[in-house]
């Protein structure tokens, strides 16, 4: 079953008990594109992992995401035992809370 937070705490130890690390989509990160999306479309990367296609990836330090993911209001949808993880809307995230599981941002 999946589980939403928005603890910095809890996503950084979740992420890193997978072997996840912060990164940004490169197409969304540098010079002049910054400034009109913060830092970039967030992701967590998995280098390791044995599916993992990270190439379009960029790392980025732990400051740097949780400044953008608190800018853009998402929570992290996860699941414990695996590395399944979505960056949702904190507004997405309180629907599905309520009962609305087809709730996504539009």
């Amino acid at each position: 079953m999946a589980k939403t937070t928005t603890d910095h705490e809890k996503i950084r130890h979740w992420a890193e008990q997978h072997g996840g690390k912060p990164a940004v989509v490169r197409s969304t990160h540098g010079e002049g594109k910054a400034r009109r999306t913060g830092v970039g479309l967030l992701r967590l990367m998995f280098p390791k992992a044995r599916q993992s296609d990270h190439d379009e990836l960029e790392e980025i330090g732990w400051d740097e995401f949780f400044r953008q993911f608190d800018d853009s209001q998402l929570a992290l949808l996860y699941e414990e035992g695996s590395n399944f993880n979505k960056l949702i809307g904190r507004d997405t995230a309180e629907k599905r809370a309520h009962g609305d599981h087809k709730a996504s941002r539009h």
